[in-house]
């Protein structure tokens, strides 16, 4: 079968194209064909091999949807011929074909396409764990979302929205801003023309938010500090610009810095611990395709390559130019 085969970290130039066994199901496994596999930015520090370590080789992805094909011995709740989908699992997905453990299967319904399966299912579990868990928004709520474009942003939006909150939303570029007003943002900071701690202050009156989400890290971590009202949270979700460094725990407390906005709170909120088990992955998964047939849940896809195309796709998401989902079409 087709797969990206990495044998040694590198750039994303060196994602290829070679062929590779079809795996053969453990007794507790199945077999799926991928039909649609989604591209995440952790992919494209997987190939580098940093900032988290992965062992080679190593076939990435971990998202995609497809068609189960064949069966362990000893599986009981999935068919062969099932739609299901993968999010969040490292079991060689850009490839034809992957094999994972029945547990971590999510069921497709008819009306979910593959594509958008592949689309939503990883980045709208994260925007729900986020918004409902980490910090639960609550109506009339101010939040702000850093890089709101990107796919969690874009569907984090929505979901605080549903919430009843304001959501102030950063972005790079005024196409960017179009895609976050489309899907309800209500105020838009271009970081790349703006000072955001002030604009924020202005927004607020100089209160600031109740809660800042950011999957960015390095670049937006002080920001977010400063623009936090009185028992604010800041929830940190990924680190696209780079670890976050060491700082002085009494910025939270209100006694340095901003005097009359302490008591905050950051926390780092892992999906891989909210779906943890398998019954709180299903609820949250059904709960996302639910909001998608009912219409209520805007899926942004911004590309689609081909397998052979892995390493334009990485370039694609690395240089900032995605506004949504990418998938790779194997």
């Amino acid at each position: 079968m087709n797969a990206i085969n990495i044998t040694a970290f590198s750039d994303a130039d060196s994602l290829r194209v070679s062929q590779v066994p079809i795996p053969v199901p453990k007794a507790n496994e199945v077999l799926v064909r991928n039909y649609a596999i989604g591209v995440n930015f952790v992919d494209t520090q997987h190939h580098k091999g940093k900032p988290y370590p992965v062992k080679l080789p190593l076939i990435p992805g971990i998202e995609a949807a497809g068609e189960v094909v064949a069966l362990g011995q000893k599986v009981t709740n999935v068919s062969k011929g099932q739609r299901i989908a993968i999010a969040g699992q490292m079991v060689g997905i850009y490839a034809e074909y992957c094999v994972c453990p029945e547990d971590v299967v999510i069921p497709l319904p008819d009306e979910i396409s593959y594509e958008q399966a592949a689309s939503v299912l990883l980045q709208g579990m994260t925007a729900h764990a986020l918004s409902h868990e980490a910090y639960a928004i609550q109506a009339r709520d101010t939040v702000l979302i850093q890089a709101a474009a990107g796919g969690v942003g874009l569907l984090l939006t929505q979901m605080a929205k549903m919430r009843g909150a304001k959501v102030i939303g950063t972005c790079s570029t005024s196409e960017k801003a179009m895609k976050i007003r489309a899907v309800g943002g209500d105020d838009i900071i271009l970081y790349t023309k703006n000072d955001v701690v002030k604009e924020v202050l202005q927004l607020t009156d100089g209160a600031g938010v109740h809660a800042v989400f950011d999957g960015v890290g390095k670049t937006t971590f002080d920001a977010g500090l400063e623009v936090l009202r009185a028992k604010g949270s800041m929830v940190i979700y990924g680190l696209t610009s780079g670890n976050i460094p060491s700082f002085d725990i009494n910025r939270l407390s209100g006694i340095t810095g901003n005097s009359g906005r302490g008591c905050l709170s950051v926390m780092w909120a892992s999906l891989s611990i909210y779906n943890a088990y398998q019954e709180d992955r299903l609820k949250r998964a059904q709960t996302v395709l639910g909001w998608v047939k009912e219409g209520l849940l805007t899926i942004n896809i911004s590309d689609q390559f081909s397998l052979d195309q892995a390493s334009k796709a990485h370039h694609f998401l690395e240089s900032r130019q995605a506004i949504g989902k990418v998938l790779l079409i194997p």
